[in-house]
């Protein structure tokens, strides 16, 4: 199994994820040129994707679906409150590339099963996903208004997992370009988690099994890479993890492929 992010933050989010059968997108927030070049710079198989799947309707999530869905001609996998939510925005599909997916209810893509699974996120119907092939798993959980039970019991344990940590709460009370509804909107139980948050749910998914941790969705105005990596790698390494040898920690770039996870 293969995986990386090829965009992660505020202003655009995708994955690929792939086996010697086939492989997948999740989420394409970039416009389609832009995510195809990704893949083509990171040296990943375009021809072998198959599906897209789209976590949520958010334009940072979705931006670019349908036009890779068109181009790679992949259907694209979506909850029915995902799916209105993108109306008109993902543009002319046929019936056959528009499928829909009920939380806790697996399906599989190639020899890749993907179980969806509710996110506390202010959209229709958003959920993360955890893949299992060959008796390993990827999670991808971000765009989390808290790490609920429920999440955590759909992700613990997975060999690897993209988990969200998108903001410093001291740096987004303070940013003046931001409204204090927007601020409120990233604060609640239905925003994004903070670095803080992010750092509790680390030691948890230490603590269940989790080997390789990949911090994503960073904010460009409140978060930085380096502040993100400081808060979390000081959890863990105080929950008794030595970074790099029980368990990797790396902060997925924000415009290009990150790190290439081979499972």
């Amino acid at each position: 199994m293969q995986f990386c992010t090829l965009f992660s933050g505020s202003s655009g989010n995708s994955a690929y994820l792939s086996t010697e059968r086939g492989g997948l997108l999740i989420d394409c927030g970039m416009s389609g040129k832009l995510t195809l070049e990704a893949l083509a710079k990171a040296k990943l198989d375009i021809s072998s994707i198959h599906a897209l799947l789209v976590t949520h309707e958010h334009s940072d999530h979705m931006k670019g679906a349908g036009v890779i869905s068109r181009k790679l001609n992949i259907p694209i996998y979506a909850t029915e409150g995902t799916w209105e939510g993108m109306g008109r925005a993902i543009g002319e599909l046929p019936r056959s590339h528009r499928m829909t997916i009920r939380a806790d209810e697996g399906f599989f893509i190639d020899d890749i099963e993907a179980v969806p699974f509710h996110i506390p996120h202010d959209a229709n119907e958003p959920t993360g996903f955890r893949f299992y092939t060959g008796g390993h798993s990827v999670a991808v959980a971000t765009d989390l208004g808290h790490f609920s039970k429920f999440v955590f019991q759909a992700i613990e344990s997975a060999d690897i997992v993209l988990l969200e940590s998108n903001h410093d709460p001291e740096m987004l009370k303070n940013n003046p370009s931001y409204p204090e509804r927007l601020k409120t909107r990233i604060l609640g139980r239905k925003g994004h988690l903070s670095n803080v948050a992010g750092a509790q749910a680390a030691v948890k998914l230490l603590n269940s099994g989790t080997r390789h941790l990949l911090l994503g969705h960073l904010s460009t105005e409140n978060n930085t890479p380096e502040l993100a990596y400081h808060i979390v790698s000081e959890a863990l390494t105080q929950a008794g993890a030595m970074i790099g040898e029980d368990v990797s920690l790396y902060v997925a770039d924000r415009f290009q492929a990150g790190q290439l996870y081979r499972i």
